[in-house]
């Protein structure tokens, strides 16, 4: 929200800790009435182990927050003309074969799909004839963050080498969620040997893509927001360690990383999971991507 500031926008802020709370229906109506733009990034961390409670407030925080800002729109005398709402490039299946563009991209199933698409659903409600939607499916972002952190931490240790699937016991923790929940009870796995699609994107191209797609009228609906250039696994460890100047990398496979993400209290899915996803709205409309490549992005992140 730092770059809208420096825009010369006025930032109200809607939060649990602000001075308009997800609780004051009347201060949302007032914040929203009268704004140019409206981004909602909210909702309950994924990094987080999948318990019962978290992912029913994994979703609920999505759903009710996306809800609560849709109802002060629809009553807005000046509502804004552009509303960008948080989503993920998760939405789509996992994917060895081929990659996902709006246009073509297929969508998996399991509680993180179910989570997006019962979000994006709850965005998309209702005619909002005086507003333009664009819901953002974010890959995972390069940034200052504790994902992006930890693993420059691993490779930093010797420990930054491809994380593997494999069998594991059965559990429900990836299981559907909502009122049409898809997938199998059990989770399962795929023989990916750390070639999983690593598909990002720079927190700085997060914050230029908004400023783009606020300027294109003509763009509206989901967009991917994702490098033209996605990696892999192993790409990405191998480039951290060669960044932090360590020569090995421990593999982890997958009865490794269960333990560890227990104890660390998150899910080897955020890792595990073939990412393959395309910008292909973005790319189409001309953005210029600030960081294109994954070795220019990381250098740039680890330099600080």
């Amino acid at each position: 929200m730092r770059a809208l500031a420096d825009d010369g926008y006025d930032v109200r802020r809607i939060g649990r800790t602000e001075d308009v709370t997800w609780q004051d229906a009347a201060g949302i109506a007032r914040a929203v009435d009268g704004s140019a733009m409206l981004v909602n990034l909210s909702g309950k961390s994924v990094n987080c182990r999948y318990t019962t409670a978290n992912r029913n407030e994994i979703l609920r925080s999505r759903i009710d927050t996306t809800r609560a800002l849709r109802e002060a729109v629809e009553g807005a005398d000046e509502p804004p003309a552009v509303w960008f709402n948080a989503s993920t490039a998760t939405i789509y299946r996992h994917a060895m074969d081929r990659p996902n563009s709006e246009a073509d991209g297929e969508f998996g199933d399991g509680f993180s799909v179910d989570v997006a698409r019962n979000w994006e659903r709850q965005f998309f409600a209702g005619d909002l004839p005086g507003t333009r939607r664009v819901a953002l499916r974010m890959a995972i972002v390069l940034g200052d963050g504790p994902a992006t952190n930890a693993l420059i931490t691993l490779a930093r240790l010797g420990l930054g080498g491809p994380q593997i699937d494999g069998p594991w016991f059965p559990h429900r923790r990836y299981r559907g969620i909502g009122p049409s929940p898809t997938g199998s009870a059990s989770a399962g796995w795929h023989r990916t040997r750390g070639f999983q699609k690593f598909s990002w994107i720079h927190i700085d191209d997060v914050v230029g893509a908004i400023r783009f797609l606020r300027d294109r009228e003509d763009i509206s609906g989901p967009v991917n927001l994702a490098s033209p250039n996605p990696s892999d696994n192993r790409t990405l460890m191998r480039l951290l360690r060669d960044l932090e100047g360590m020569p090995v990398g421990l593999p982890a496979w997958r009865w490794m990383l269960e333990p560890a993400m227990w104890v660390l209290r998150t899910e080897p899915e955020l890792v595990l999971k073939s990412r393959w996803v395309l910008p292909g709205t973005l790319t189409a409309a001309g953005f210029a991507f600030e960081h294109p490549e994954l070795l220019g992005a990381l250098d740039e992140l680890t330099a600080h």
